[in-house]
């Protein structure tokens, strides 16, 4: 297609009130060159991160996981009994008495270094949804410029339809005009 048909459409989205976008403008070059729109954002958002950023992704998607609770309920089940049952009753003593000082600072440790990596990813995957967003947009103005695009041709289709059959009634009339002024 040409420059008209990408002012033209411009021209469509300008006329709501706002300025035309970058992003915008792109889906008004693609429509009018006919070309895809889509595109897989969650693969193109993995491929631009580094090492530590899956890293992190990874930890997070473990530490939010069953088996990451249940497994860490156990170790503390173990740990407790281990102090509190086994080493009491045994010469060497428990490493941990009860109040389980080491097991808290562990504990407190383990949330300090968690928290922040949890907090990269849940921002990594907001960036992910603003981008996942941003394409939606992006295919949904397609469509919908698409589809503007067939309701204008339909209507011209209409009006052609209707100028033939004008002319056909215009034709036929000037035929019974012509029969019955033959038979008078």
């Amino acid at each position: 297609m040409n420059s008209k048909t990408i002012d033209e459409l411009t021209a469509r989205l300008a006329v709501q009130g706002h300025e035309v976008s970058r992003s915008e403008k792109r889906v008004i070059e693609r429509v009018a060159r006919r070309l895809h729109v889509s595109r897989d954002t969650e693969q193109e958002f993995d491929e631009s991160m580094g090492f530590g950023e899956r890293v992190a992704d990874r930890i997070a998607a473990f530490g939010g996981s069953w088996t990451f609770i249940l497994s860490f309920l156990g170790l503390l089940v173990v740990w407790v009994v281990l102090n509190a049952v086994l080493l009491t009753r045994s010469k060497v003593g428990p490493f941990d008495p009860y109040p389980f000082v080491f097991l808290n600072l562990i504990l407190s440790m383990l949330a300090a270094l968690q928290a922040p990596v949890i907090m990269m990813s849940q921002n990594r995957q907001s960036a992910k949804d603003r981008k996942a967003a941003e394409h939606d947009y992006e295919v949904n103005l397609k469509s919908e410029l698409e589809i503007l695009g067939l309701h204008q041709k339909v209507d011209n289709l209409r009006e052609q339809q209707w100028l033939e059959l004008v002319e056909m009634q215009r034709e036929q009339i000037a035929l019974l005009t012509r029969l019955l002024e033959a038979k008078a």
